[in-house]
């Protein structure tokens, strides 16, 4: 089974970083510590922008002025993740955790790369590495990730453990709602699949795409709702026209 496109890594991969003015007074740091530390909050913001070549210079930087600075390896790492070069991801991946091993982030980041690129198994130890941490300050990011590696093995218990568990930890989220929507789609549990995908529906900021609305197409015709299937197809041709969804949709009618 297929990663939902929908549940994209990158708003679940980084922890926000915060800019702090007289970092090096306030938190007792050298001043190259600080530098690295800016820059690679520089970094990750370019990063959560697109704007992957800027990253990577800010990370340069950071490296420059502490060239031993554990986060900096872990943003880079996920910029060559972007930008698909597989090897030096995973070498600044796997070099931030020797110098940090408890990093629950980086166990995160690594773990969805690892997961992202076929492997799965070993993805799993590293998210549970993180939630292992008492001072991870956002399990649901790993609970979400490792139901969405689950759903690619077909381990489908284990997949919606892990999502409830996201949603104890952040409640109405909206990609633990689309991942249980999509599993008990896959269980032919169509209420239960229309239910979490309404509630998705109503806390999700962003607009329906595509994979969004095949998904309510199929679960309505499976119901037996012709109106409200309806109604999600005109979306899907409108918006999408060129979508293999929409191409999908029109192939079974």
């Amino acid at each position: 089974m297929k990663l939902f496109s929908r549940m994209r890594g990158v708003s679940f991969l980084l922890l926000a970083l915060s800019m702090t003015g007289c970092v090096t007074q306030q938190h007792n740091i050298s001043r190259e510590e600080a530098s690295a530390k800016i820059h690679t909050e520089l970094a990750a913001q370019y990063y959560d922008r697109g704007q992957l070549g800027v990253a990577l210079e800010e990370t340069s930087l950071a490296l420059q002025s502490k060239s031993d600075y554990a986060p900096t390896y872990n943003v880079r790492g996920l910029v060559h993740m972007a930008l698909h070069e597989d090897q030096q991801a995973d070498e600044d991946f796997q070099h931030s955790l020797r110098l940090d091993s408890a990093d629950p982030d980086a166990h995160n980041n690594y773990g969805w790369f690892l997961c992202k690129r076929g492997k799965e198994s070993d993805s799993i130890k590293h998210f549970m590495t993180a939630l292992k941490n008492p001072l991870y300050t956002t399990p649901e990011k790993a609970y979400l990730n490792a139901g969405l590696c689950s759903i690619n093995t077909g381990n489908v218990n284990n997949a919606e453990e892990f999502f409830q568990k996201a949603l104890a930890a952040q409640p109405n989220m909206p990609d633990a709602l689309l991942g249980l929507a999509n599993l008990y789609f896959t269980k032919a549990d169509y209420s239960g699949a229309k239910s979490y995908f309404m509630t998705f529906k109503k806390h999700s900021v962003s607009p329906l795409t595509a994979e969004n609305l095949w998904l309510a197409v199929r679960i309505e015709r499976k119901l037996g709702d012709r109106i409200t299937e309806n109604n999600y197809a005109v979306q899907l041709r409108k918006n999408f026209p060129d979508a293999r969804e929409t191409q999908l949709m029109l192939y079974r009618q």
